[in-house]
């Protein structure tokens, strides 16, 4: 119960410190950059106040130009860990329901996130415009292609289409991420936080040349289980 109220009290205390300075940092960083740096600390802010720490295996593996990342999905707490301790720049996806917490919200459309709203194929067409223009740019992009949190901590197969389409689209390479050990501290449907240890394992960048969607989603999915199973 303890670290369940410190990673909560930490979450929130930075945003509602952080919020104002990232507000009117974004009005001179129009690229999001500094504002997400911020967010990178707030991330580890959280982690710190849970009890939780961080490996990052396979850092060679990222590419130096832009790339979709794209890692499995067991826990709230897999954000944390993927925005602190990959340090890169890269704009999340996220569901349109995270935009609407007070605050939270605020930052995530200064800093550049952007909303997915699956209710609205038309919507979420326009998504993955934004997202290929953000790679057009030069920025990485961070989807969970399970779409949603595993309720058992097996992967969800098959994957949301959407991202795999945007890598097609784009001609830029899916960086796999298997992340091990989130589902232990905060599962789904749980409030409870358990201090742990948390493992992100970057795998080899694959190119979309040669790739239908199917045959990309399979890759990627047949990566991520193996360095979630290693």
């Amino acid at each position: 119960m303890t670290w369940t109220v410190l990673s909560a009290v930490g979450c929130y205390l930075y945003i509602i410190v952080a919020i104002i300075p990232v507000v009117i940092i974004s009005l001179f960083s129009p690229t999001g950059n500094l504002p997400h740096i911020l967010a990178r600390y707030w991330a580890r802010f959280t982690l710190w106040c849970a009890n939780v720490s961080v490996e990052v295996l396979g850092k060679e593996n990222i590419p130096e130009g832009p790339a979709i990342f794209m890692p499995n999905h067991q826990s709230h707490f897999d954000v944390f860990a993927l925005l602190g301790h990959l340090e890169i720049q890269f704009r999340w996806t996220a569901k349109k329901e995270l935009f609407r917490i007070p605050l939270l919200g605020l930052g995530m459309r200064r800093i550049g996130y952007i909303l997915i709203d699956r209710s609205n194929h038309a919507k979420a067409l326009e998504s993955m415009d934004i997202a290929a223009e953000k790679i057009r740019s030069g920025t990485s992009i961070m989807i969970f292609p399970e779409g949603t949190r595993s309720p058992d901590g097996n992967i969800i197969y098959p994957f949301k289409k959407g991202g795999f389409h945007l890598a097609l689209k784009a001609h830029v390479p899916i960086v796999p991420v298997s992340v091990c050990g989130s589902r232990n501290i905060l599962p789904k449907h749980s409030t409870k936080v358990t201090p742990g240890k948390i493992s992100v394992v970057v795998g080899t960048p694959i190119y979309p040349d040669g790739h239908t969607v199917a045959s990309l989603m399979e890759e990627v999915y047949n990566t991520i289980n193996l360095g979630y199973t290693h």
